[in-house]
């Protein structure tokens, strides 16, 4: 398993990475099947897109079907009809997305089933071994995942017992033809970034992860750490971001110098209607000014659903039958690998500021740009012709305060009912015994 860096451009790198199993053209945007499948998507569908590697979750086929089961059954790829490349996650992310359902310690993780309430037990040594078995080309170490916005002692804590874990995957793992990622772990906190990434560098073979993003941090703090990341990571290792999945992230960090991301937002947000477009970034199908709107979802793609299949048509079934959602799914996806390639074809010509302000304008349908685009532009030394958007991030953060505020208020507001409410009940039982009393007088 290789990786070749191709060209560069400023920060912008075109790279290629060959695995057992196929060609993987850099920056490249994985889709997601978490349980070896992709939601209303074939495997031969993705072929026909030309998407080259996807990823799995190794919890999740752990507990079902199992990973015993896919390896009687030859591994995942024979298991789920894919030919081509596989990376699996460790299971990580599930520290923070299964947080009341999980305990942790120096000898691993430990998550109760939502569903029967068994207890799976993690270490890093399981968590290679069922990778192993699954037969992924890439394998995510096991690292101590905390939410990105958390901190104190514990970001620290989490980040070096990451490293030791990295250590112990190393050493469970038996199989050259599959490698390890290791996974850079420090939240916002810059010192601890640079220490974890001069330490998974040390040990990265073929690639390494960016994780820990993509949780809720604000913008500004998110492509720092994204740069500076990839300003201490080695050149010619791939650098893959975590969880990266909306179209502006994709283009900023391929353009910040990394080279993989993946997210399950294409093919979720078709399961409600929307649309992934290049024009305005999403076209919502549920609304009713789509119901005699006998276009395409976009005009200029190339995706089987827009050759085939009208606006008026997915409104009409979206709510309905399931066959819009693959329809819509079907696009985003195209979308995402198409987009990618044109990144990356935006690199190899050395156009990437003209491609960037092309998309940009687009994207934001000519008004002004959020401001942390243009800082994140102005580190890379481009310069954007559309205007900050300053005020819109205010008005942004402006209703998100509301929103978290308007949350307090019906919080108290429960709390004071359920407190009246208690109230009420003392005294009915109250009276209840005086009556009882007087009746027997």
């Amino acid at each position: 398993m290789s990786p070749q860096l191709l060209a560069t451009s400023r920060r912008a790198r075109r790279g290629r990475l060959t695995t057992p199993h196929s060609v993987v053209e850099t920056p490249v945007f994985m889709p997601v099947g978490t349980q070896g499948t992709m939601k209303g998507i074939l495997p031969e569908q993705l072929i026909t897109m030309d998407c080259r590697i996807l990823l799995c979750n190794t919890y999740h086929l752990g507990h079902r079907p199992g990973h015993e089961i896919v390896g009687e059954a030859g591994g995942i790829h024979k298991m789920m009809n894919w030919p081509r490349s596989i990376l699996t996650d460790s299971g990580g992310f599930q520290m923070v997305s299964l947080s009341k359902l999980m305990t942790l310690d120096e000898e691993g993780v430990r998550f109760e089933s939502p569903h029967t309430k068994e207890i799976t037990n993690l270490p890093p040594e399981e968590c290679i071994r069922v990778q192993q078995n699954l037969g992924a080309d890439i394998m995510m170490q096991l690292d101590h995942v905390v939410h990105t916005l958390t901190t104190g002692p514990i970001v620290e804590e989490a980040m070096e017992r990451s490293i030791r874990w990295l250590d112990r995957c190393e050493d469970a793992h038996t199989k050259d033809e599959q490698t390890i990622f290791p996974i850079v772990q420090g939240g916002l906190n810059m010192e601890l970034r640079k220490k974890c990434a001069e330490e998974m560098a040390k040990r990265a073979k073929v690639g390494i992860a960016i994780g820990g993003l993509s949780g809720g941090e604000d913008k500004s703090s998110f492509w720092r750490v994204v740069a500076a990341c990839c300003d201490w990571l080695p050149p010619h290792l791939p650098r893959y971001v975590m969880g990266v999945g909306f179209a502006v992230d994709l283009v900023v960090c391929s353009l910040l110098g990394a080279d993989m991301f993946d997210c399950v937002f294409p093919t979720r947000t078709a399961r409600f209607g929307t649309a992934l477009v290049r024009r305005g970034g999403q076209l919502h199908l549920k609304q009713a000014r789509f119901a005699n709107d006998f276009s395409p979802i976009d005009d200029r793609c190339e995706c089987h659903s827009c050759k085939t299949y009208t606006r008026a048509y997915i409104y009409s079934n979206i709510a309905k039958e399931t066959v819009a959602c693959h329809i819509v799914s079907v696009h985003n996806l195209h979308h995402q690998l198409q987009l990618m390639k044109d990144v990356r074809q935006s690199i190899v010509d050395g156009k990437e500021e003209a491609f960037l302000n092309e998309f940009l304008n687009e994207y934001y349908e000519g008004g002004s740009v959020p401001g942390w685009v243009h800082d994140a532009a102005q580190h890379m030394g481009y310069t954007i012709k559309q205007s900050r958007g300053e005020m819109e991030e205010r008005k942004h953060k402006a209703k998100h305060e509301d929103v978290v505020e308007l949350k307090k208020e019906k919080k108290e507001f429960g709390v004071f009912f359920l407190d009246r409410s208690l109230l009420t009940l003392f005294f009915l039982f109250l009276l209840s015994i005086l009556l009882d009393m007087l009746l027997l007088l």
